[in-house]
C-alpha cells in the first residue's frame, strides 16, 4: 500500500487478491495525445479489459469500480463508454450507474459546419464516470467519513466540476473528483487503487482523505510527478 509502481497494470502481482476497496481510474484516451500509445480501439478495448479483469481479482467483495471516460471522434463518434459496459459486463461486473461529468463552459469551435446543417458537429461538454461492483451491491459497514450536504450532492447523477489545470500531464482530472468518489464509495483507512494513475491525481485524494493508495502507471515522468506530489503531504 501507499507505492506508485512504473510498470504496466495489466499484471498487478505486487498487490494481494481481495484486498482492494475501491479502484478509480481515468484511462488514457487513445485519441492520438501525446501520452497514447495510439491503438487500435481493438487493441484499446483489449487493453482495458486485461486491466479492469485483473482490478476484479484485486477488489474485495462489494468493492468499487469507477471508470472516468470521454467519447471520441467524428468520423465515426466512438462510444467508449457503452463499450466498457459491454466489456465489464463480460468480465463480471455489476454496474451500479453512471454519472455525467459537466465540464462547465466550452471553448472548442470544431462545431463543424458553421450555422449550417451541412455536417454540424457536437460539441462535448461532459464525460462518463461508470460505476460498479465486484459480485455485491453492499459492503461490511466502516467508517464514513462523508458530511450530509456532500452526500446529497454526491448521490446526484450529474456533477459539475470545471477541468484541472495541467500538472505535468496533458490530461488530469480535477482532483474534486476522485475526492467525491472516494467519500462516496470507501471507509476511512480503505485501499483505493488507480491503474492509470497518470500524475496521481487519485492517490493524492486518497491520501488527503486518510486513505491508503495504490498507483501504476509506464512513465517515469509521470510516476515521478505523482511522487512528488504526495510528497509534499508528508
Amino acid at each position: 500500500m501507499d507505492r506508485i509502481y512504473c510498470k504496466s497494470s495489466e499484471s498487478m502481482e505486487e498487490v494481494p487478491d481481495n484486498s482492494v476497496h475501491l479502484m478509480i481510474t481515468s484511462p488514457p484516451y487513445n485519441a492520438k495525445m501525446e501520452y497514447d500509445e495510439d491503438l487500435t480501439l481493438e487493441q484499446y478495448r483489449a487493453l482495458l479489459y486485461t486491466v479492469f479483469k485483473e482490478t476484479h481479482a484485486k477488489l474485495v467483495t462489494g468493492g468499487r469500480a469507477c471508470i472516468n471516460i470521454a467519447n471520441i471522434g467524428r468520423k465515426p463518434y466512438a462510444p467508449l463508454h457503452s463499450y466498457i459496459i459491454q466489456d465489464m459486463h463480460t468480465i463480471g461486473y455489476l454496474m451500479r450507474g453512471e454519472i455525467i461529468w459537466s465540464k462547465g463552459p466550452h471553448t472548442s469551435t470544431a462545431w463543424g459546419s458553421w450555422m449550417s446543417a451541412t455536417n454540424p458537429t457536437l460539441r462535448d461538454v461532459h464525460e462518463y464516470i461508470l460505476v460498479f461492483s465486484k459480485e455485491s451491491y453492499s459492503r461490511p459497514k466502516g467508517e464514513s467519513t462523508i458530511q450530509r450536504e456532500a452526500f446529497l450532492e454526491c448521490t446526484k447523477s450529474i456533477w459539475s466540476i470545471p477541468p484541472a489545470k495541467r500538472i505535468g500531464h496533458p490530461a488530469p482530472f480535477p482532483i474534486e473528483l476522485p475526492h467525491r468518489l472516494i467519500q462516496l464509495y470507501s471507509f476511512k483507512h480503505d485501499t483505493v487503487l488507480d491503474p492509470f494513475c497518470g500524475s496521481g491525481t487519485t492517490c493524492l485524494a486518497a491520501k488527503q482523505d486518510e486513505r491508503h493508495y495504490i498507483g501504476y502507471d509506464t512513465c517515469e515522468k509521470y510516476v515521478e510527478i505523482s511522487r512528488q506530489r504526495l510528497a509534499l503531504l508528508l
